[in-house]
């Protein structure tokens, strides 16, 4: 019950130990904490959350995590309530051996953002070794001459626990020829000896037994025993001397196995048996005896195994010489291991925040890593470093605790990948190194639009257009990666004529095809004007917008519209054309007779006309102008000349294949309209199939119209005159009269408005010449195409009169 009692103690201690090391960790700004060895697993050990003041769910959130130093993770990290617990058995004795303070160093990662926070646990060490000794039952001769004031070195007790838990102190049983002392050493631990007091008899008594305990101060108080045998010799007088009471020497702990460290020496003033030496560990740890040997010989000690500084840095070691008679002596030989440079830094990646996004700020924790140097002094100092022209930086967060950083904007359209080789150097001679790598991606981020191939699209399309036909294709590229580059294209709503532009054409979303949804027609639209986006795929999504010109190109599929002469009367076939015209048979070659006119709704060369004169019924009478469509004499007209001439022009426009029209013009040869009238009469009558109330009415209508043009004329004239009267004195009467124009150019049927529409006249009254001048300009108003300049002889008519002027004025008018 006592004892249960007493652990019992000893865990409500540890408990309060936790909870003042965690207070005193939170005073100090890191963590730190306390634990007792041997806590069962699921202890409690900190308030991790509550230290740190994160939240439960940040905890979570930023996904917290626990590295331990070591290669064993005693801790866990409880992220439902943020406390750190006991994962794996804590044996302080195991982990620190010796140490006087036993500290498991840990970090806490968590991340978005990334950042590490380091803290510390004490393992606080529990009584829960004894101490004992090498041999339950040791032997020790000494010859019954030994000279009392002898002191006699017994093996030592080894208890792993510290301070009051270990190792406290000897006692030795009660003896009238034996006392026990203990000294303390220079490494600290106390060592018995056992010292001779009373000379001993042989004879009286041949063997002596002690109890030797050792004992901790931890409570409960434990203890460890060892029963020494003492045996009485007879004889021998001389024990063996060593030459020095402590050996000493520093090896390198590269030093080669089977190298000599010292030799130790005894000599025995003894003679013959008596006096042979041997030479033996005396007691020493098992782990001792396997790294060094010696020559019971030469009293030489040899290396066995490598040594490691990391390990252990000196040894202490009790040498024994023994004569034959069975007498010795015993020395101690402190070996110190130099540190050499033979351990590389380690580097140990603990976390590598990748893909990094390419907008990641500057500052931004990437990595965190550890370098560790098992060396000790210079040779342990490790510097780290990277390269200098990676966008990234090393910051030093603990003694060995590194982080990279970001230290400038990164661009995934110009590094997609990175490899930060981290390079650790130590401070030994020569310097040992050791290096990393770190794989970096950069995480794209939508910071592109699309970007057009070019700058503006132009296309072609021919009118008459198949429905569905591929105009063109438009291309962007987006520099961004996966969905972020996944570029889709969209027709910005517009309308054409009044309809919406999606009814025209459409784009395709996935490859930019643009096509035609009906057939153009170049006489209703001849260009199309719209605008295409291109939309990434990114959140939020980024765009571009290019223009796209789509001229329809004209084809020949409209024939020339023939304008003058007008259509005909419906004919019983229910095509054709007619006009007709009068010219005088005093014409001379190259005189005006008429003018086809006529349009083409295509455009450019498929509305270029020429006109050819296919038909006549007086061949070489008559030539038409290939361009401006002009029928002229090619010749004077003779008196053989048939009075009505039928002429049939072509007219033709340059495409391909070409499209035509005809003309037919009837051409009356004659000098007064009587002429015309009566040939056109006769005409009707030779028709069967034409009426002739119409040709008639017709003929009633351009002398009408004629009529009322000279009345007008006329009218007037007499103004003009009566005006000139009234500011001066009366003028001689004259009889104004035009003279010399054939009355073709007054008088038609189907041609009379034509013509007038066609020239203009200008007369001219003079008041003190009995002759006046009507011009007769030659111009057209109605040509398609330029007309050839025509012949002097022919351009102006002239007629005279007489006229009476009083001022001498001249009166222009144009008839229209």
């Amino acid at each position: 019950m006592a004892a249960s009692g007493g652990r019992w103690g000893r865990r409500e201690r540890a408990v309060l130990w936790c909870v003042l090391g965690a207070a005193w960790g939170a005073a100090c700004g890191q963590l730190r904490y306390s634990v007792a060895e041997e806590m069962p697993k699921g202890s409690f050990v900190g308030d991790v959350a509550k230290d740190l003041r994160l939240e439960l769910p940040e905890l979570r959130d930023r996904d917290a995590r626990v590295f331990d130093t070591g290669r064993t993770q005693y801790f866990l990290l409880d992220l439902q309530s943020g406390h750190l617990s006991v994962k794996e058995r804590v044996d302080r004795e195991e982990i620190c051996a010796a140490a006087a303070k036993c500290v498991l160093n840990f970090e806490i990662l968590v991340k978005n953002p990334m950042k590490l926070y380091r803290g510390e646990v004490e393992v606080l060490d529990i009584n829960d070794n004894s101490p004992s000794f090498p041999e339950k039952n040791s032997v020790l001769e000494i010859i019954e001459y030994t000279v009392p004031g002898t002191r006699f070195p017994l093996a030592k007790a080894q208890d792993p626990d510290i301070g009051v838990n270990s190792l406290q102190n000897y006692e030795c049983s009660e003896s009238s020829y034996f006392t026990l002392d203990v000294i303390n050493g220079d490494d600290g631990v106390k060592y018995p000896e056992l010292i001779l007091v009373k000379s001993l008899d042989r004879e009286q008594q041949a063997a002596h037994n002690l109890i030797l305990t050792a004992t901790d101060s931890g409570s409960p108080v434990k203890s460890g025993s060892t029963t020494i045998q003492i045996i009485v010799l007879d004889g021998n007088d001389n024990a063996p001397e060593f030459t020095q009471p402590v050996y000493k020497v520093v090896v390198r702990e590269d030093t080669a196995v089977g190298s000599r460290v010292l030799q130790v020496t005894a000599t025995d003033r003894d003679e013959g048996p008596n006096a042979e030496v041997k030479y033996s560990f005396f007691k020493i740890p098992e782990k001792f005896d396997k790294i060094f040997k010696l020559n019971p010989e030469s009293g030489e000690i040899e290396i066995t195994e490598k040594l490691n500084f990391e390990e252990q840095e000196f040894y202490e070691l009790d040498v024994q010489a023994r004569d034959a008679g069975g007498l010795s002596s015993h020395s101690k030989v402190v070996i110190t291991v130099a540190d050499v440079n033979n351990h590389v830094p380690e580097i140990v990646i603990m976390s590598v925040f990748s893909p990094v996004p390419e907008d990641t700020p500057l500052g931004t924790v990437i990595a965190i890593f550890s370098v560790q140097d098992r060396d000790s002094g210079a040779n342990g100092e490790v510097r780290c470093s990277i390269d200098e022209r990676l966008p990234f930086r090393l910051e030093r967060s603990f003694d060995t605790y590194y982080s990279v950083v970001t230290a400038e904007e990164l661009d995934r359209e110009e590094v997609s990948e990175y490899n930060v080789t981290v390079r650790a150097v130590d401070g030994g001679s020569p310097a040992l190194w050791s290096s990393a790598v770190l794989a970096l991606r950069v995480l794209d981020v939508n910071d592109n639009a699309p970007v057009f191939a070019e700058a503006s699209y132009s296309a072609r399309l021919a009118e008459n257009n198949a429905a569905g036909a591929l105009v063109l294709t438009v291309r962007a590229w987006d520099a961004d990666w996966g969905q972020n580059a996944r570029v889709r294209y969209r027709l910005w709503e517009g309308r054409v004529r009044g309809a919406p532009l999606s009814s025209y054409v459409s784009v395709q979303a996935e490859t930019g095809a643009l096509y035609a949804l009906r057939s153009f027609d170049y006489e209703e639209v001849r260009e199309v004007g719209l605008w295409v986006r291109a939309e990434d795929g990114g959140a939020p999504a980024l765009s571009s917008n290019v223009s796209v010109r789509l001229v329809i190109v004209d084809e020949n599929d409209n024939a020339p519209q023939v304008l003058y002469p007008p259509p005909a009367a419906a004919a019983a076939s229910g095509a054709g054309w007619a006009g007709v015209e009068l010219a005088p048979r005093s014409a001379e070659a190259g005189a005006l007779v008429a003018k086809v006119v006529a349009v083409d709704a295509d455009a450019g060369q498929n509305a270029w006309l020429s006109y050819e004169l296919a038909k006549a019924t007086e061949p070489g009478l008559f030539r038409v102008g290939l361009h401006s469509g002009e029928v002229l004499t090619a010749r004077s007209p003779l008196a053989r000349d048939a009075a009505r001439q039928s002429l049939v022009v072509v007219v033709k426009d340059h495409g391909r294949p070409a499209l035509s029209a005809t003309a037919t013009l009837t051409v009356v040869l004659g000098e007064s309209v009587a002429e015309l009238l009566s040939e056109l009469g006769s005409a009707a009558a030779v028709a069967p199939g034409e009426p002739a109330g119409r040709l008639t009415r017709w003929l009633v209508v351009a002398v009408a119209a004629v009529s009322c043009l000279f009345v007008a004329f006329v009218l007037l004239l007499l103004a003009l005159r009566l005006r000139r009267w009234r500011r001066s004195q009366l003028l001689a009467a004259g009889s104004g009269a035009l003279r010399g124009v054939p009355a073709s150019h007054f008088v038609g049927i189907d041609g009379v408005r034509a013509f007038l529409h066609s020239y203009s006249h200008e007369v001219s009254l003079t008041a003190d010449s009995r002759k006046s001048q009507l011009r007769l300009s030659a111009a057209s108003c109605c040509d398609t195409l330029p007309a050839r300049p025509p012949t002097e002889a022919s351009s102006d008519l002239v007629a005279t009169g007489d006229h009476v002027a009083e001022n001498g004025g001249q009166v222009p008018f144009q008839l229209i």
